[in-house]
């Protein structure tokens, strides 16, 4: 890849000052070690919910089913020393290898961090579930002497109703990934992981949920080939300044708009910066109307997302409601192209998904809230790397409207990935790592 000479500041979500004067390609995810660090944990950790499995079982209900007759009364957490410690038995490939097993809630809930050897041996990042998923079977069935009758059960309470199903639904073991076959296509795993996760895993912290979206969306554009050669520079911009408040920009912009602003104030505050940064440049005139122009359109389009980002936060934030983030993104983006006649985020792309996600998550379809989205998903794959960060941001500052909320549908990932440093803070964790 490209080496860039141009530096960025980074600032946390606090405002202060983290690094100053990095290289651009130093935040790449092919070459910063704490964002590979993320990626890597991405894949290899494995949620096993114990004390989630021990009430399943007591009440017969698998797989996001219920089945009469088939309850097991086990003590599973009497026993989870001892569960853990066959699961990491089999779950590891050599002895002293970096196989680790972290608790939480006095042991209901585990992360199993399987053997890189699993992964690197294997075509896909499936390895690390399913392994997980038949140690904490058959530790189950060891301890407790279940016979061949009963086996199946405590294995749909691990797997879910898989392979009754393409994917493990209602398992009790379970990834921030989603299975391969339900990817839209090359490279979308790190770009297939709910909203609501984000939210959960960062704790509601806004600029901190952007942040491990835009690392992971980030990551997946590379894996799909859509940052090479000049998209390269496109993308890594994008994400500094978006993703990681590089120069401080998504901060500043909300605390300047935070208290009195509107969407279409921050479109002011930020085609002013972008006019004192000499990003863009008064152009000719139409009758009333000034057009800008941009030496640097890269540039400019990490500008608009930022701006995007914090318009977001300046919105939903003071609704406090996640559902006037597809407004949002729509209507900043036309505002700043009708103020400019440049293109908005994503080269007008953030339109154009705002449109189709304001219909698809809470309009006449209503198919599901904003929460339940990811880059993967039909609606929001197109505003590549840009849109899934704000809209993490408006989940983190709701206050309750949404149907599917994360503590209803992704408490268990604040429980444990939250409980990371590297989820919880990667706005930290990725400067630290330069």
């Amino acid at each position: 890849m490209a080496h860039y000479t141009e530096t960025i500041d980074l600032y946390s979500d606090e405002g202060k000052l983290l690094k100053s004067s990095v290289p651009l390609h130093r935040i790449s995810p092919l070459l910063n070690p704490a964002t590979r660090s993320i990626i890597d944990l991405t894949k290899r950790t494995i949620n096993v919910n114990l004390g989630g499995i021990q009430d399943a079982l007591k009440a017969g209900r698998l797989g996001k089913g219920h089945i009469p007759g088939r309850e097991l009364d086990l003590p599973i957490m009497e026993h989870k020393d001892e569960l853990i410690e066959k699961i990491r038995g089999m779950v590891q490939v050599e002895d002293g290898d970096d196989t680790e097993i972290m608790q939480f809630n006095n042991g209901k809930l585990l992360l199993v961090r399987v053997p890189q050897l699993r992964l690197s041996s294997a075509s896909t990042y499936d390895a690390a579930i399913t392994s997980v998923a038949a140690a904490t079977t058959y530790a189950i069935v060891d301890t407790f002497g279940i016979d061949a009758f009963n086996a199946s059960t405590v294995k749909a309470a691990a797997w879910g109703s898989y392979p009754h199903t393409q994917d493990m639904e209602g398992a009790l073991v379970t990834s921030i990934l989603t299975i391969p076959q339900n990817n839209e296509g090359i490279g979308y795993a790190l770009r297939n992981i709910s909203v609501n996760h984000f939210t959960m895993m960062t704790n509601r912290n806004a600029l901190q949920g952007a942040a491990l979206a835009s690392t992971l969306e980030t990551a997946g554009i590379f894996e799909m080939g859509g940052a090479i050669g000049p998209f390269e520079r496109n993308q890594l911009l994008c994400y500094a300044y978006q993703g990681l408040n590089a120069n401080n920009m998504v901060y500043d912009l909300v605390k300047e708009n935070g208290e009195t602003g509107t969407v279409g104030s921050v479109v002011q505050s930020l085609v002013d910066r972008a006019i004192e940064d000499r990003v863009i440049t008064p152009g000719k005139k139409g009758g009333y109307f000034q057009f800008y122009d941009t030496k640097d359109p890269r540039l400019w389009n990490a500008y608009v997302s930022a701006g995007t980002l914090a318009a977001t936060i300046v919105n939903c934030g003071a609704g406090r409601f996640v559902q006037a983030v597809s407004s949002t993104l729509l209507y900043f983006n036309d505002l700043v192209e009708h103020e400019t006649g440049l293109p908005g985020a994503d080269f007008g792309r953030m339109m154009g998904t705002a449109v189709g996600f304001s219909f698809f998550s809470h309009s006449i379809y209503g198919g599901g809230g904003p929460g339940v989205f990811n880059g993967n998903h039909v609606v929001t794959r197109h505003a590549a790397g840009v849109g899934i960060p704000c809209i993490v941001a408006a989940c983190a500052l709701d206050a309750g409207t949404q149907m599917f909320s994360p503590e209803g549908t992704s408490k268990v990932y604040e429980d444990t990935f939250g409980q990371i440093e590297a989820f919880k803070k990667p706005i930290q964790t990725i400067a630290k790592g330069i």
